[in-house]
């Protein structure tokens, strides 16, 4: 389990961001040599948990506990199946493309030491958002993402350091839950019902999903949750 890049992007300006300003850092790019990762700070003042990258809409990007986002490599190979296309790493937004990990399957929770310094979190998955759908410039492009159901992971960052493409990936704590990425994303998109199932992974959980969970609870009580 390796990255095989680490992704930076810079402010671009573009027709289809509803980002004030008018840009977006989507278009990240691999880069060479070793990158610095930290906690940016609060959402809507923090931005990129990685030195360099530009997320230049704040309101619904960025922040503490959407410091990085990785993406697998083999999840964007089975969109190039699908869509008849070359995605190149980066081409998700993705700060981390990863080799031999089912980002989507892991645990809300899940420790990640990436490198000799840095240790990440699992806090949620992606939502995909009208900047991203203009970005790959597919029709469609966020009803088929959410179908599928492999978001890629959002972090936080718990130990802050460098890292580098090539880098190894080791887990080093799974909580004892079974709540996925994969499951929180369907909870919060498509499958409302599961969403009391997001309580069992506590803190770990990205707060807006933690609340959205509570408040399904608080008005619809634990319901089914199979």
């Amino acid at each position: 389990m390796k990255l095989l890049s680490v992704n930076l992007g810079r402010p671009k300006a573009v027709p289809y961001t509803d980002q004030r300003d008018g840009v977006t850092g989507i278009d990240k790019q691999p880069v060479d040599g070793p990158v610095r990762v930290a906690a940016p700070g609060a959402k809507g003042t923090g931005a990129s948990g990685l030195a360099g990258d530009a997320v230049c809409e704040t309101r619904h990007h960025g922040g503490d506990d959407q410091a990085v986002y990785a993406v697998a490599r083999e999840d964007l190979d089975a969109w190039e199946r699908t869509l008849g296309r070359t995605l190149t790493n980066g081409m998700f937004g993705e700060n981390l493309t990863t080799e031999g990990i089912d980002v989507s399957g892991a645990l809300i929770g899940e420790r990640w030491a990436v490198g000799p310094e840095v240790v990440l979190e699992v806090t949620s998955g992606r939502i995909p958002c009208r900047t991203f759908q203009g970005h790959l410039g597919e029709k469609g492009w966020v009803k088929r993402f959410t179908e599928r159901g492999a978001p890629g992971a959002y972090f936080r960052v718990i130990r802050p350091g460098e890292i580098r493409a090539g880098d190894a990936v080791r887990i080093v704590h799974r909580p004892e839950h079974e709540v996925t990425v994969a499951l929180q994303f369907r909870a919060v998109t498509t499958e409302r019902a599961l969403l009391p199932r997001l309580l069992a992974a506590g803190g770990a959980l990205h707060p807006e999903a933690l609340a959205m969970a509570r408040t399904y609870v608080e008005k619809y009580g634990e319901g089914p949750t199979v």
